[in-house]
């Protein structure tokens, strides 16, 4: 196992960021060629995969003369993908978009190159906390508490009040998002730590008896959301904002217990096939005028320590020096160790 040790909260707060087999692509848009070669990065689709278009390639790799293809896909099958290619001398794509937990999983299962920081011009403005080894941190937030005020007017102060069965199906929770998910769930439970989900697993069941809803997506559940489907449950903050942007009945609260930390960054596989073209699109990712748009358009916390956030828009996605205190790191070993146990109990056990 590495040896890397896990420093996110304290770099942030010192930076004063405010804290299978082998198939083609699913979904690739692109030119045939260009210039600057053809870089293909993989990605969730959705409002991640539209603003990495807005923000980091149009405007910075496009103008450059790379021809970009984004592989539109959720993590799972892109990480098998990348597994089921290790031993060809070229992989299918040479910059893949996981977070931290999948980045350091991938990194154990030895198909990540290891990143060379002095081919990166903005290298110098990465927050130190979000230079791995394997990767580069994109963007962050943290896991909290969402409800609409109208229909719930006692805020939740924890995950413990998210996941009580009185909300019965007016609760939902995400599918893809089911790592955090049963983190929050045994954090929820008295002594309960990210380093062990099993207690958790009891309170997911009592919100499945009660009725609660399992969305597919993130835009799935902010669509129930806003019909009032639903009208609690738990968030990255940064979504919050998107939401509230767009005119949906939201707040969020930060969980008593702890606020789990999220970020979602970049790696390259070994073989990727135009490793330059990775390297271009991971200095595109970091250039400010694409971590300031992120931090507009997405409202997660930008990962460079040059980008300006309005005061008014770091107060709405930012955290205070309380909940600051208060952030917790998933634990990246125990989650490599124990994924798929944990993936086949969401799905054969609580979806079932």
């Amino acid at each position: 196992m590495s040896n890397w040790k896990l420093t996110r909260r304290g770099a942030l707060k010192s930076a004063g960021l405010g804290l299978g087999a082998i198939a083609m692509p699913a979904l690739l848009t692109g030119r045939a060629s260009a210039a600057g070669g053809r870089v293909v990065v993989g990605t969730w689709g959705g409002d991640y995969a539209r603003l990495l278009t807005k923000n980091v390639e149009d405007p910075f790799l496009k103008p450059a003369g790379f021809d970009v293809a984004q592989d539109q896909q959720n993590d799972t099958p892109r990480r098998s993908k990348v597994f089921a290619e290790k031993r060809l001398p070229r992989g299918t794509s040479d910059i893949q978009a996981f977070s931290a937990a999948f980045m350091y999983e991938m990194n154990e299962a030895d198909v990540l190159e290891k990143i060379d920081y002095s081919k990166l011009a903005n290298a110098k403005n990465i927050n130190p906390a979000m230079k791995y080894p394997w990767g580069i941190g994109h963007i962050y937030s943290g896991k909290v508490a969402v409800y609409n005020p109208k229909l719930v007017p006692a805020a939740p102060k924890s995950f413990k009040d998210v996941f009580d069965p009185k909300h019965g199906n007016k609760m939902g929770l995400i599918d893809i998002q089911y790592q955090w998910i049963m983190a929050a769930a045994a954090m929820a439970v008295k002594g309960g730590k990210v380093a062990d989900y099993e207690a958790g697993k009891a309170v997911l069941m009592e919100a499945k008896k009660a009725g609660c809803r399992v969305y597919p997506t993130n835009e799935a559940f902010a669509q129930a959301l806003k019909t009032e489907e639903i009208n609690i449950g738990i968030m990255w903050k940064a979504r919050v904002v998107q939401w509230q942007n767009a005119g949906i009945s939201v707040e969020s609260a930060a969980p008593v217990e702890g606020v789990p930390m999220y970020v979602s960054g970049f790696v390259i596989p070994k073989n990727a096939p135009n490793k330059d073209g990775g390297y271009a699109y991971m200095n595109a990712m970091l250039e400010k005028g694409a971590q300031d748009n992120f931090a507009i358009d997405m409202g997660y916390n930008p990962t460079v320590t040059n980008a300006v956030v309005a005061p008014d828009l770091q107060k709405r996605i930012g955290f205070t020096a309380e909940e600051q205190s208060r952030l917790v790191d998933i634990d990246y070993g125990y989650l490599a160790k124990n994924d798929a146990a944990l993936k086949e109990w969401w799905d054969k056990v609580f979806k079932a």
